[in-house]
């Protein structure tokens, strides 16, 4: 069933009034140093165990030639994850950050298989969506499916690193890289990174600048996190360039684009838009 409502020419999602679910002092956390983690369950224990059986569905289901590392807006072909992208219990994280008018930009399982993980080089999201967003204000929320720890190839992040966002680059190699473009290594500062070591069902929220990265998975256990990106409504996505490759969805509140924007259906998939991404190899990160 489509959730949005048309009143007045204004997309719209039906409004509650909610009170978030992160303090004062965790906001301003988040602010400062560029990330927050939230080391509380987020989701019901059997919600929770839903979102992990069906990830692991969709990972038997894979194609061999595809790395689960690889596995970008699982949503435009599966409807029944907007259960989880859509629920008050994510919903309420990240509207005390970017506002009551929230948008799913996008989300990714990135799934590191025990011992041969690859390596998330250092980046800013922001680089990669540089023409794609504007203003760039992106909030991603973090879930870890699996535990995520040192051993494994947790998440690593330098803090207040989310000032800029849009570094200088080199080359790396990708048959040992997620992707295949690093940081040049003078712009940042490895010493300081802060390991984010999560338990199964709680997350992380990081500033799509900030700067951050993971090492590979050497280990017996497997890493997978869901990347469940949001903005708010008035951050415009560049239709001129992307419309044929990638969709919004008005997740709550009401649409703040003056029109600009034009929101996907969460009940209907889109295989075709799939394809076409496929199709130009083009890596949105």
């Amino acid at each position: 069933m489509n959730r949005h409502k048309h009143h007045s020419d204004v997309m719209e999602t039906p409004i509650t009034t909610r009170s978030g679910r992160l303090s004062t002092e965790q906001v301003a956390r988040y602010r400062t140093e560029g990330y927050l983690k939230y080391d509380e369950p987020i989701f019901p224990k059997a919600k929770f165990e839903g979102l992990r059986q069906h990830f692991d569905l969709k990972l038997a289901a894979l194609s061999p030639d595809v790395r689960p590392e690889a596995m970008d807006v699982p949503h435009f072909n599966d409807t029944k994850l907007f259960e989880w992208l859509f629920a008050d219990e994510v919903l309420d994280l990240v509207q005390p950050i970017i506002g009551p008018d929230i948008v799913l930009f996008s989300s990714h399982f990135i799934c590191k298989p025990k011992g041969n993980g690859k390596r998330v080089p250092w980046h800013e999201d922001s680089y990669y969506w540089r023409d794609m967003l504007s203003p760039m204000e992106v909030c991603t929320v973090w879930l870890a499916v699996d535990s995520s720890t040192t051993e494994n190839g947790c998440m690593n992040v330098i803090p207040r690193t989310h000032d800029h966002g849009f570094s200088e680059y080199e080359d790396v190699d990708l048959a040992k890289n997620v992707f295949p473009t690093e940081i040049q290594k003078h712009q940042f500062d490895p010493a300081k990174a802060v390991a984010i070591e999560l338990q199964q069902n709680q997350a992380s929220l990081h500033d799509g600048k900030l700067m951050h990265g993971s090492e590979a998975n050497t280990s017996a256990i497997r890493r997978c996190g869901y990347t469940t990106r949001y903005v708010p409504s008035h951050v415009v996505l560049n239709e001129a360039n992307y419309s044929k490759v990638h969709h919004l969805y008005l997740a709550r509140g009401r649409d703040r684009s003056n029109g600009a924007n034009k929101y996907a259906d969460p009940a209907k998939c889109y295989p075709e838009m799939a394809r076409y991404r496929e199709s130009q190899s083009r890596n949105f990160h």
